[in-house]
């Protein structure tokens, strides 16, 4: 399943559970998919098992698709990936990590 088609399958969930659907909702989703990412994190710290910390970060998928379809709705999330992935993929290796190889002396 592509992400605009999970789009679409977030939007009938949301639509048919009565959760929060407006744009103003919007701060309300990406808090949860960070309070769903800390799970996520909590999860792998206590050796949950693989399923449980894989159940955590597709609540974090589904809160920012679901937030990505009130935020942006014309833009197409596969395209954007895509672009997204290209333009990393073009960056020079350790890209914005470059902190680890720059140790201060004192």
């Amino acid at each position: 399943m592509r992400l605009e088609e999970m789009k679409k399958e977030i939007e009938k969930l949301v639509v048919e559970k009565g959760f929060y659907n407006k744009p103003e909702d919007i701060p309300k989703k990406l808090l949860f998919a960070f309070i769903e990412l800390g799970e996520a994190s909590d999860a792998w710290k206590k050796g949950e098992p693989e399923e449980k910390i894989a159940e955590e970060l597709v609540d974090v998928i589904f809160y920012v698709l679901d937030a990505s379809r009130l935020a942006c709705p014309s833009i197409n999330m596969d395209a954007t990936f895509r672009k997204k992935l290209e333009k990393n993929l073009s960056r020079p290796y350790q890209y914005g990590e470059g902190h680890r190889n720059n140790k201060q002396h004192a």
